[in-house]
């Protein structure tokens, strides 16, 4: 009978169950305050007494792992951890660490795993939930992500970023009433917390409201100045014509990040628009030196060195944009344009066809290639193309202008060729009534 009594007490231990001990409570205690703490010696000095007291318990066990953490011993860090899962199958600190272990390896699948054991064991564990919910987000699966955050809410409801997160998904799933909630949900708990109305003010713009989004960032401003905040301020000032708000904002983002490529492109933009031609163009090239790989300030850098009469410039920069976005049909249409100007038909020719064949109803890009054809003899191609962009674009003043001219000068069609002339007048393009006093009288 004593030898049975014998093999079950090694069985126990082989097991990792551990009989309470005065030692292995005060093991226990320490390891838990340590836990808890913010203060790093008060840490440090716990999990020492801890493994000392009780070292081969799972709070000894679990001191000598951190430890090796501490030692910047990454490897025995996480070996130490994983035996300790085994040997105290219940012992959940062992996954949650073992889950952030991964996490930083990049192993998401088993971060999960790991994250998803401690549930098992703890399913009271609101940080678990919203790390695992995290973790869900960034692999693609979205309502699994909310379905943990719904449960770290339902255990601790107060916590901000958690609503905060959960209001970024519902957005991207559409679910907009719900998602303005989670927002404005994170907002009551925490005044200051800037990211929900950075949050809140995507979301408003997107559903129109464009005052509302204002308010939002300026609201953010005040508590977090910040580039993004600075530069989203100023789409939105664009977005209602105030210019000049909208150019102290980039300024003020580019103040906070001089190497904010976006801001410098949309203040070049500005500039361009307002016919700061020069300054346009350095700020689209300081655009290209912190972010090469932007392909929409090259094309309008082009436009501009082509205005300035830098043709082979232009060229470059056209060529290059389209390098970075081959399907940039505007880039290969305002190609082919300056390749036209430049005597290269075959050249021009191809890159609108290829503009034609990005963007079936470019309208601009039939009326040039139109043009084109019409230079080079093709008078039915010609015609053809201005048919399309009329069909396209029944406004379209140019197409009417041009087509009115090949049908009087080409295809002997005065009368109808009249016609589109006075289209072309009565829609604005003046020119026409030159030509009509010339060729219709």
């Amino acid at each position: 009978m004593k030898k049975l009594r014998f093999s079950l007490f090694l069985l126990f231990l082989a097991c990792g169950v551990q009989a309470q001990t005065p030692q292995l409570d005060e093991a226990k205690r320490l390891f838990e305050i340590a836990w808890d703490t913010e203060d790093d010696d008060l840490r440090t000095n716990n999990r020492k007494k801890a493994m000392e007291l009780a070292p081969e318990s799972p709070y000894g066990l679990y001191c000598k792992a951190w430890l090796f953490r501490r030692q910047d011993n990454f490897q025995s860090y996480l070996a130490t951890l994983e035996a300790l899962a085994i040997r105290y199958p219940d012992f959940w600190y062992a996954y949650y660490s073992l889950a952030i272990c991964y996490e930083q390896l990049n192993n998401t699948s088993k971060a999960i795993q790991n994250y998803t054991k401690v549930i098992d064991i703890k399913p009271t564990h609101a940080a678990t939930y919203y790390y695992r919910g995290t973790l869900k987000r960034n692999s693609g699966d979205t309502q699994g992500a909310i379905n943990d955050y719904d449960k770290t809410i339902e255990l601790e409801p107060t916590k901000a970023p958690i609503y905060n997160n959960r209001g970024i998904l519902k957005a991207n799933l559409g679910n907009v009433r719900e998602a303005m909630k989670d927002y404005d949900k994170a907002i009551s708990l925490d005044e200051k917390y800037v990211q929900a109305y950075g949050n809140r003010a995507y979301l408003k713009f997107d559903s129109g409201n464009i005052q509302g989004a204002l308010k939002d960032w300026e609201v953010y401003l005040k508590l977090e100045p910040s580039p993004v905040a600075y530069f989203e301020h100023g789409k939105l000032k664009v977005s209602l014509g105030d210019t000049t708000q909208a150019i102290k904002d980039y300024q003020n983002a580019i103040k906070m990040n001089p190497k904010y490529a976006e801001a410098y492109y949309a203040l070049g933009n500005l500039y361009n628009f307002t016919g700061k031609t020069h300054e346009a163009l350095e700020n689209y090239s300081r655009a290209i030196e912190f972010n090469p790989m932007q392909d929409a300030p090259y094309a309008n850098r082009a436009v501009l060195k082509e205005k300035m009469g830098d043709a082979q410039g232009a060229l470059k920069d056209y060529t290059k944009a389209i390098e970075l976005n081959s399907k940039y049909a505007s880039a290969y249409n305002n190609r082919g344009l300056l390749k036209a100007n430049l005597i290269d038909t075959k050249g021009a020719l191809e890159d609108y066809n290829k503009a034609i064949e990005l963007d079936p109803k470019y309208a601009n890009a039939y009326n040039n290639r139109g043009i084109l054809k019409a230079t080079l003899g093709d008078i039915q191609g010609a015609a053809q193309d201005y048919n399309k962009v009329i069909e396209l674009n029944p406004k379209h003043t140019t197409a009417y202008y041009n087509r009115g001219l090949l049908k009087i000068q080409k295809l002997g069609q005065k009368e109808s060729g009249c016609l589109d002339l006075r289209k072309a007048g009565e829609l604005g393009f003046m020119q026409a009534y030159e030509a009509i006093k010339g060729l219709c009288q």
